[in-house]
């Protein structure tokens, strides 16, 4: 092409008039667009001075310029950064190759002939540049198409993870039994490690944990409702009212930790005994013969003497016994008041008064009992002395289940790349688009 139009150039002349018109100076331009091209082969420069000559133009009168233009847009088509802009300068180079022949009137000359074999590389490179644009905008459709699919395939990936998050304030650890205390607002309730709901947060403000018992209360203090979760049977029930163990108490008062034989201690308000709950046989545990416990702690010189009415003697103080916690403590109540005056050891006849000792004291369960001293959990001998700190039968969480807080404070539940809920289960979104691109 180059060669062909070369020979083009030598045929080019100008003519000149007097005068700076805009022909004039369109005609130096010309000039310095055929000496860029004869001298320097520089295509770039030469479309430079042919635009600045171009727009002083009105129309282009002369063959030789219509060559021209279209040589020097020809040439510098492949300069450009896109296919639509190397389109667009071959259009150009086709449009001025037009003019030309519209100009000329030898149709025979080797000028003519020249120009008709660029005309026909200009139409040839144009089929090719379109047949790539063609090409180029397929592969563009299919990719547009494919981030379609995609943006599909992430917006169903947030949906269903988004069904698979669970909106709570927190969760507390996971127990050895897949189960745990989890937050909603003020509320507190029961998770499993799948998510699955088992007692709803929506009533209970309070909680206790231990030995794999949650016990919900609906106050922090002077409960007047309580459920109890069993995680070692994933079973859950309501205990009794407090007026259904004392008719005169509206309230559960003090209550301790629940222990792994299942026993719960609670002070209820109005009432001189404290309340021993079965949590296993969902019943309260009573003392069945009073009269018969009273000969046996006589006998062994424990107490001092007792009545017919129910009543021990201790150093010269008759006391009301508000039940038997096991490992031989028992609460004492002075007649007319119903704040635990003192808890009697069976084991050696000590008397620890609340004043001094322990304000409450829990259930017995392997060898210790749970105390409160001034507010705080201490553990006991059946002798009242102080132990080290009894292990919480709760366990170790193993199952591998991770708990993921999101950016939103919502919450899911993750095992080997899987978000699961329930029975449902949905995999990272990496894996999520591998598994579903398109074959």
């Amino acid at each position: 092409m180059k060669k062909l139009l070369l020979t083009l150039l030598c045929l080019i002349t100008f003519g000149f008039t007097n005068g700076q018109s805009n022909k004039e100076i369109a005609n130096v331009y010309l000039k310095r667009a055929k000496a860029a091209i004869e001298t320097d082969v520089d295509f770039p420069r030469a479309l430079i001075h042919l635009n600045k000559a171009l727009t002083r133009l009105d129309t282009i009168t002369d063959k030789n310029i219509a060559s021209l233009a279209s040589l020097v847009y020809y040439e510098n088509y492949h300069t450009q950064t896109t296919l639509k802009e190397q389109l667009l300068f071959l259009k150009k180079s086709k449009s001025y190759s037009k003019q030309y022949f519209l100009l000329s009137n030898n149709n025979t000359s080797e000028e003519y002939l020249n120009n008709v074999e660029s005309q026909v590389l200009i139409i040839e490179t144009i089929e090719e540049v379109e047949t790539k644009l063609a090409v180029e905008k397929a592969a563009l459709l299919r990719k547009e198409k494919e981030m379609k699919r995609v943006d599909s395939l992430k917006s169903t990936w947030n949906s269903k993870s988004k069904s698979l998050s669970l909106k709570v304030d927190s969760i507390y650890k996971f127990n050895k039994n897949n189960s745990a205390i989890f937050k909603v607002e003020n509320y507190y309730g029961v998770i499993s490690d799948r998510g699955e709901v088992l007692v709803k947060a929506d009533e209970y403000n309070s909680f206790l944990s231990f030995d794999g018992f949650f016990i919900l209360k609906n106050k922090e203090k002077e409960a007047t409702k309580i459920y109890c979760f069993n995680s070692n049977s994933k079973s859950g029930f309501l205990l009794p009212s407090p007026s259904d163990f004392n008719a005169n108490s509206t309230h559960y008062g003090q209550v301790m930790l629940p222990r792994g034989n299942g026993r719960l201690i609670t002070y209820p308000n109005n009432s001189y005994a404290a309340m021993v709950y079965d949590l296993k046989e969902k019943k309260i545990i009573k003392v069945a013969n009073k009269q018969d416990l009273f000969k046996s702690l006589k006998k062994d010189d424990v107490i001092d003497k007792y009545n017919k009415d129910d009543e021990l003697k201790l150093d010269k103080v008759w006391y009301r016994l508000g039940g038997d916690f096991g490992g031989g403590i028992y609460p004492l109540y002075l007649d007319g008041n119903y704040k635990v005056h003192s808890f009697l050891c069976a084991v050696d006849g000590t008397v620890l008064k609340t004043e001094s000792n322990y304000q409450y004291i829990g259930a017995f369960y392997k060898d210790k009992f749970q105390a409160l001293k001034d507010n705080k959990t201490v553990w006991i001998a059946k002798d009242g002395a102080e132990l080290k700190e009894a292990k919480d039968e709760s366990g170790v969480y193993t199952a591998g289940i991770k708990v993921v807080k999101l950016a939103d404070g919502s919450y899911q539940f993750m095992k080997e790349g899987f978000i699961i809920l329930g029975d449902e289960k949905l995999e990272k979104i990496t894996d999520f688009l591998s598994n579903n691109k398109k074959k």
